[in-house]
């Protein structure tokens, strides 16, 4: 079973999000630049950390790999709605891009409306089931199973004075982890149909940065006139 009052913060975090950039659009990209930033700085300093206590003190961190896997699962996962929103994907355009250019719309309307989609099945898809598809679980039900076992990570263990003065777990709880995934999807979600208004208003062309066409075109324009 769900713990469906995690859709409410979900719905309230994406909310002030899109109120917040209505009125602050750049401290809104500033914060999501900073937490990758500071994401990938945390996987460069763990890795370095454990480099220099393995081979300069024969010691380490136990679970630093566990830790830097996680960090960069995190990164990618809140990258794939920044990505949407800097219109940073790479994708091949040179195809839609000899369409007309209510073709080229309706294309890039499709592409937004199945990015959509997409996050939404793999946030739970228990709702397919209205249209008569068999299809269950999701991300939701997932962490909703991790949030109710209890379970810990292999490796990925909680300061010892925390859990001799909080009483906290040993292991940090998966739950903890998996938490990224939720909120990066309906994030994901968000930013496609965001992008799908966008380009419906016709204030951008396409979800992606797939300019492979014209780029082609730039480096051999001379080409012709040289084999000549």
């Amino acid at each position: 079973m769900a713990a469906y009052w995690l859709y409410g913060i979900i719905a309230v975090l994406i909310a002030a999000i899109f109120l917040a950039e209505r009125k602050y659009p750049e401290v809104i990209s500033n914060l999501e630049e900073n937490i990758l930033a500071l994401l990938l700085a945390a996987i460069t300093l763990v890795s370095f950390v454990q480099v220099v206590l393995r081979y300069g003190f024969n010691s380490g961190f136990g679970g630093a790999l566990q830790l830097t896997r996680i960090l960069f699962a995190w990164m990618i996962l809140i990258g794939m709605s920044y990505g949407v929103k800097m219109g940073s994907h790479l994708g091949v355009d040179a195809f839609v891009r000899m369409l007309p250019k209510r073709g080229l719309r309706i294309a890039a309307l499709f592409g937004a409306a199945c990015t959509a989609l997409y996050a939404i099945i793999l946030l739970n898809a228990d709702w397919l089931g209205i249209f008569g598809a068999n299809g269950k679980g999701g991300a939701m039900t997932y962490w909703s199973k991790m949030f109710q076992l209890q379970l810990g990570l292999e490796d990925l263990k909680y300061p010892t004075f925390m859990v001799d003065q909080f009483g906290w777990p040993e292991r940090v709880q998966r739950w903890v982890a998996y938490l990224i995934l939720p909120i990066s999807l309906a994030l994901l979600a968000f930013r496609s149909i965001e992008a799908f208004v966008q380009i419906f208003k016709g204030e951008r062309d396409l979800m992606i940065a797939g300019h492979e066409a014209e780029d082609l075109v730039a480096e051999n324009k001379d080409a012709l006139k040289e084999a000549n």
